[in-house]
């Protein structure tokens, strides 16, 4: 049995025989959106939704859950009900954490299993979403579609307050498989902007790129499993936090995947992608009603012999947010690039943008929530040519939200 079904059965399992608090959220969207085809439905456009979905979807349904095993055991899960590209219930973390009572100054604790490093802090909501922008950055669209962790992560914590200290430290590390194909997107797509989580065991398919019909890539498939396990290696990550009161958060964080690029799994047609990025965040409270969120990621990935793929990618964003009452206004300005370093001029990686968003948020009572977005972009992708499409193209798109949560 897969052993992430298996680590799944035996959380729902133990949540059976212990005090569970479960709470959840229904997002239903109206969507304006653009002429291009979505890269969900094989099309080279950067938004999760195109004009063939025009009306109304549930584009978030979500339900997140933890249980108290013992006084320092706990389970936690979530699961995600997608309409798109068609009708699916997944999982998009399943992990048990162990957090023992302690009269240490030092805080710790460790989680196994499968769920995201918290390198972002644009994502600190119920099920890894927003409560800024419904449409994510493209630096954590990017970590929603390929990146996991399903393995083991200690955390040490140094509080300020059991020091008589404005600073506290977090300092984090793991060790993880099943990473493998992660960076094939940002080769064969580039980043995207939307806020589609990838569940365990499924598939993101991408355009009809022409350089998979060639020899050098025959052997890989038109779809990516980005959390299979390709070439038995072990991967890692490392960060720290800093926290200056509750004025000021910043992350640091190293991952690298350890991905052997020869590697490949000829029946899912995957390839052990070697995957290494830094990613530093940073949130800063001007008052209690508003912040600025900004992250930076660069980083490189390669497959296939001798690094035939070689990719180096960066983005960046900037987010500025205010709350006033029951309202929120929030606007982000997103870049993003990847630089084609090999010399396969048959599959031409390259590809950049930019885009802004902005979003109001009204909080109508503490169930529900009423929103509407606008977001605009233009990028340019060498391999659409390859498609017969255009290179350079601008996208739009409005949504009305209605989110209810329980």
């Amino acid at each position: 049995m897969n052993i992430r079904i298996l680590l799944i059965l035996t959380l729902l399992t133990l949540t059976t025989h212990a005090s569970a608090q479960v709470k959840g959220l229904l997002q239903l969207s109206a969507i304006k959106g653009d002429s291009q085809p979505s890269w969900q439905e094989g099309g080279v456009g950067l938004y999760r939704y195109d004009s063939d979905t025009d009306g109304i979807v549930l584009s978030q349904g979500l339900i997140d859950f933890r249980a108290d095993l013992s006084s320092a055991w706990s389970a936690h899960g979530v699961i995600n009900a997608h309409q798109d590209p068609e009708p699916s219930l997944g999982v998009s973390q399943a992990y048990l954490q162990y957090k023992p009572l302690t009269r240490s100054n030092y805080k710790w604790h460790v989680r196994a299993g499968g769920f995201y490093p918290l390198l972002s802090l644009e994502n600190p909501d119920m099920g890894w979403i927003s409560p800024y922008n419904y449409t994510n950055s493209a630096i954590n669209s990017w970590i929603g579609e390929e990146v996991r962790t399903l393995g083991v992560e200690a955390t040490i914590k140094r509080p300020g307050r059991s020091f008589n200290s404005k600073h506290s430290f977090t300092f984090v590390g793991a060790t993880f498989k099943g990473n493998d194909p992660a960076g094939t997107l940002l080769a064969w797509r580039g980043f995207a902007l939307h806020d589609r989580q990838t569940t365990f065991n499924e598939a993101i398919a991408f355009a009809p790129v022409a350089s998979l019909n060639t020899p050098q890539l025959q052997w890989q498939a038109n779809q990516v499993l980005p959390f299979e396990e390709v070439d038995g290696r072990f991967g890692y990550y490392a960060g720290v936090h800093w926290d200056y009161l509750k004025k000021s958060q910043f992350r640091f964080y190293y991952y690298d995947n350890n991905g052997d690029p020869a590697a490949l799994n000829h029946s899912t047609g995957q390839y052990a992608w070697d995957t290494r990025f830094a990613s530093a965040a940073w949130l800063y409270k001007f008052n209690a009603k508003t912040r600025l969120i900004t992250q930076v990621m660069s980083g490189n990935t390669a497959m296939g012999e001798a690094r035939g793929v070689d990719n180096d990618f960066y983005s960046h964003f900037i987010l500025l947010s205010h709350k006033m009452a029951a309202h929120r206004l929030s606007v982000r300005y997103d870049y993003f690039e990847v630089t084609d370093k090999d010399d396969w001029a048959f599959d031409p990686n390259a590809s950049h943008g930019e885009g802004i968003t902005a979003t109001w948020r009204y909080q109508l009572t503490p169930q529900w929530q009423l929103g509407i977005e606008g977001s605009a972009l233009h990028s340019h992708a060498d391999n659409r040519a390859t498609m017969g499409i255009t290179e350079k193209i601008s996208q739009q798109q409005i949504s009305l939200n209605a989110q209810w949560r329980f």
